[in-house]
Parts: structure tokens; sequence; C-alpha cells
């Protein structure tokens, strides 16, 4: 997948994927303190609990404009 950082260039449906992923990764969260490891290679590798609720507001925000 492309850079966090540049989610202004993502296209409609990879935002709405990310979306999905942020939403079932948080679900992981409240179900279990330690859900299940990611891959390195996933979007979300290393992510806090945190960090995938604000990065959701953020895609969320960008899903709204397009």
């Amino acid at each position: 997948m492309k850079d966090l950082k540049e989610l202004n260039n993502w296209t409609e449906k990879q935002l709405r994927t990310l979306r999905n992923n942020l939403n079932n990764r948080i679900e992981s969260f409240k179900k279990n303190d330690s859900p299940k490891p990611l891959q390195a290679s996933h979007i979300l590798f290393n992510k806090t609990s945190q960090e995938c609720i604000d990065l959701l507001k953020q895609v969320k925000k960008l899903l709204s404009q397009k």
C-alpha cells in the first residue's frame, strides 16, 4: 500500500479499504488487550489503538470531502 503521509493522494477506494482495516483493527483492540500481531508489511503494523483511532478520523474526513 501507499504511504500514510500521502493520504490526500489516495483514491476513494483505497481510503475505504483503509477505513475498513482501521475499523477491524480498533475492534480487535477493544476485544483483546494484545490483538493478533500484524505482518511487518501491513499498513497498520506497530500502530497503537489511539493511532488507529486518530487515523480513522482523518480518513473519514477525507472521504467526506471526495
